[in-house]
């Protein structure tokens, strides 16, 4: 069975930081392309940052420059590093690891971990 588990979240007041881990089990790690996503309240949820299996990475124009993703295939784990918060980034940030084989899309999500950015 496939599980993301998510850590990392938290209240932290605008300017600070914070890093999200997301470590999956039931798949194999380095093969798959890992995104953090989040969803505000009231608000879909959107793509963040992705970082494909060869560690290309790719990032929404409103936290470039802020945030990095990055992977450990040896600890079969994506961090998300988040620095100058600001309160819009308040949401539900969710990990997803995705992977193609032939013309099947294999896409799993994490719980969610929360992160509020207030003072």
């Amino acid at each position: 069975q496939v599980q993301l588990v998510e850590s990392g979240g938290g209240l932290v007041q605008p300017g600070g930081s914070l890093r999200l881990s997301c470590t999956p089990s039931g798949i194999l790690f380095s093969l798959y392309d890992m995104g953090w996503y989040r969803q505000p309240p009231g608000k879909q949820r959107d793509p963040v940052a992705l970082i494909s299996r060869y560690g290309d990475t790719n990032y929404t124009d409103s936290v470039k420059g802020r945030f990095t993703i990055s992977r450990d295939n040896a600890k079969n784990t994506v961090y998300l590093q988040m620095n100058s918060l600001k309160p819009e980034d308040t949401a539900v940030y969710y990990c997803k690891a995705e992977r193609l084989i032939i013309t099947t899309q294999y896409t799993y999500w994490g719980q969610g971990t929360q992160v509020t950015v207030s003072s």
